[in-house]
């Protein structure tokens, strides 16, 4: 619709032209014609989709409907990554956080991939990988893996050798 109402607009402009050259009203008012039929063009498609209407609401309802379901299908696939994409990052609260920068145990990194994990995570089956201490792979800008979940076993394990 927009489309019609540029080529409209256009049609206004070169009209004005030859209007503006030759001093004669018919290419004047066949430009005036020309805008005053894109406004009209602008509101009838505003009028069309206007909020309160059934039909329009019935259309978004329907339109947001089908974009809810694409986002559930788009996290669901993100919640399992495939071979190729990364794995979400972990979300660490701040007090987990200031116990992994003092923490020296062993996770895994991959060369050119921003996450580390635990060796057991499954999305490194078969991938090769480099041992770091968790505290140099945070210095080094790694995030945790929300899929192995590295901060969280860390210090669960880190605050159950601390109590016992």
């Amino acid at each position: 619709m927009l489309f019609v109402v540029l080529l409209l607009v256009l049609a206004a402009l070169g009209l004005l032209v030859p209007a503006l050259a030759t001093s004669n009203t018919i290419w004047a008012w066949s430009s005036v014609g020309a805008s005053v039929l894109a406004a009209l063009v602008l509101a009838w498609d505003w009028w069309r989709r206007r909020p309160g209407d059934p039909v329009a609401d019935t259309q978004s309802v329907d339109q947001l409907a089908a974009a809810d379901d694409q986002r559930v299908v788009e996290s669901a696939v993100a919640d399992t990554p495939s071979a190729d994409e990364e794995p979400p990052e972990e979300d660490t609260d701040a007090a987990d956080l200031l116990v992994v920068a003092d923490l020296v145990d062993e996770v895994r990194v991959l060369d050119e991939r921003p996450r580390y994990h635990l060796s057991s995570c499954s999305w490194l089956a078969g991938r090769p990988t480099l041992g770091l201490p968790v505290q140099e792979a945070r210095q080094l800008q790694f995030t945790p893996c929300a899929l192995c979940t590295p901060d969280a076993v860390l210090v669960r394990r880190s605050r159950s050798a601390q109590s016992g």
